[in-house]
């Protein structure tokens, strides 16, 4: 009552005034040296009569006070976070409901669950036995506090495959001002568009892109710090992190590297910078660049400590407009001194990690009811993607034909409303060695 007392009465009594302004000032504009207006007597109402336009407006004004009032009462309102000012901030929707309270603490969430149904023979007409699989993936947990008009501390806890907990991000942002803004702790890698808007409502498709997985690992993060901001239809984000680990590199991407924060070496330092433009509401166009050692001062060859300099970029694209979805990302990544960890860690043949990796997808979908409801959406889609984690390998090595893979999805995907999500599709796979297996997945997401 004591916040009430001190900071709410004196915007009523302001709001009060204001309103009065607007009663009194269209009155006594329309006063003029007309007899009738030294009528003081009240004129008696006609049963059945037309309310007067005048006192019509009047009552208007007094419902939009009343209801300012009642919000001023029941305490601190929230602050506007538009779908388009969470993506400058790197963030879901539901990863920003910090930002969006004016004071205290903020709890939300999201979870998903998969279940993958694999083709009884591979590409080659070769019986497979992959079997059937049902994965509650995630069930996750923000948990946030705004200290003050500067300070928040923002967090998300995941409990993955219902039996592993993982910190998946907890930083602390300083907003100086929307154009400059710093951040610190344990950070979404700002690289894509699933890594770090990852929740099940937010990207379509039963299961992420391979892209996003093997070469953006997502979800991936990184302990540091850095810089954020907005400036007109431009967004940024800019950090210093810890660097992959190279002992995690494998044939099949830079997944294994990830070091999540835990104990991370930190010998080799990376940047990585995005730039993100908005032309419009609902449609971004941007790209990001990582570069940083992955050697960690592990490996020594020949007498010369190993750095694996390893250097991604990528570009990417969303419209989100009248019903359409139209999504697409490029990405590439190159790494120095493959040959010489090849030979340190005892790769050879097919397992040898790639110099180049590369990988793409387009996608499009389109919600039948986008001109219907405003609510319930039913969005068909088709993804196609391609990916070579083998794209150029070191001298002596030889790639694995199964590395480089080609992937249809056909799904729909269905909205009850927007934090209920229901998804089905098709993944038809192919790639060079003739053993890839197709799939049938269903999923049920949701997000508060």
């Amino acid at each position: 009552m004591k916040l009430f007392a001190d900071r709410s009465a004196p915007t009523i009594v302001i709001l009060i005034f204001i309103f009065s302004l607007s009663i009194l000032a269209p009155q006594v504009a329309a006063q003029g040296p007309s007899p009738e207006t030294t009528n003081t007597e009240p004129t008696p109402s006609t049963p059945g009569q037309a309310q007067n336009p005048e006192v019509a407006e009047i009552q208007r004004k007094l419902d939009v006070l009343a209801a300012e009032v009642e919000k001023l009462r029941s305490g601190e309102p929230e602050i506007e976070v538009t779908p388009d000012r969470a993506k400058g901030l790197g963030l879901s929707p539901s990863a920003a409901s910090v930002y969006r309270k004016q004071k205290g603490v903020s709890l939300a969430g999201y979870g998903e669950v998969l279940y993958e149904n694999y083709a009884e023979q591979n590409q080659a007409g070769t019986s497979v036995n992959r079997g059937t699989q049902l994965d509650f993936l995630r069930a996750v947990f923000y948990a946030g506090y705004k200290f003050s008009d500067k300070f928040l501390f923002n967090s998300e806890i995941e409990i993955e495959h219902a039996n592993e907990i993982w910190l998946e991000f907890a930083y602390v942002d300083y907003l100086a001002h929307p154009k400059f803004n710093l951040r610190g702790g344990l950070l979404l890698v700002p690289m894509g568009l699933t890594n770090e808007f990852h929740e099940p409502n937010v990207f379509l498709g039963t299961k992420r892109s391979e892209t996003e997985s093997r070469i953006i690992p997502s979800t991936w993060r990184e302990s540091g710090f850095g810089a954020v901001g907005t400036a007109g239809k431009l967004n940024y984000r800019a950090y210093v992190v810890s660097g992959f680990n190279a002992s995690g590199f494998a044939a099949d991407g830079l997944r294994g590297g990830r070091q999540r924060g835990s104990r991370a070496r930190t010998t080799d330092p990376a940047f990585v910078g995005r730039v993100d433009v908005t032309p419009f509401a609902g449609a971004f166009f941007g790209g990001s660049v990582y570069s940083g050692g992955s050697a960690q001062n592990q490996y020594v060859v020949d007498g010369r400590t190993l750095n694996v300099q390893t250097t991604i970029g990528e570009v990417h694209g969303q419209i989100q407009i009248r019903g359409i979805d139209l999504r697409g990302l490029y990405a590439r990544a190159n790494l120095d001194e493959v040959d010489e960890l090849n030979r340190a860690r005892s790769l050879t043949g097919l397992a040898s990690i790639g110099r180049v990796m590369q990988g793409g997808y387009g996608q499009i979908g389109y919600n039948v009811l986008s001109q219907i409801s405003e609510n319930v959406a039913v969005t068909p889609y088709y993804r196609l993607e391609k990916i070579n984690t083998q794209k150029e390998i070191g001298s002596g090595f030889i790639s694995d034909p199964a590395r480089d893979g080609a992937f249809h999805t056909f799904g729909v995907e269905f909205r009850p409303i927007n934090n209920v999500v229901a998804k089905t599709d098709y993944q038809w796979i192919r790639n060079r060695a003739n053993s890839a297996v197709n799939q049938f997945n269903i999923a049920l997401g949701y997000s508060f």
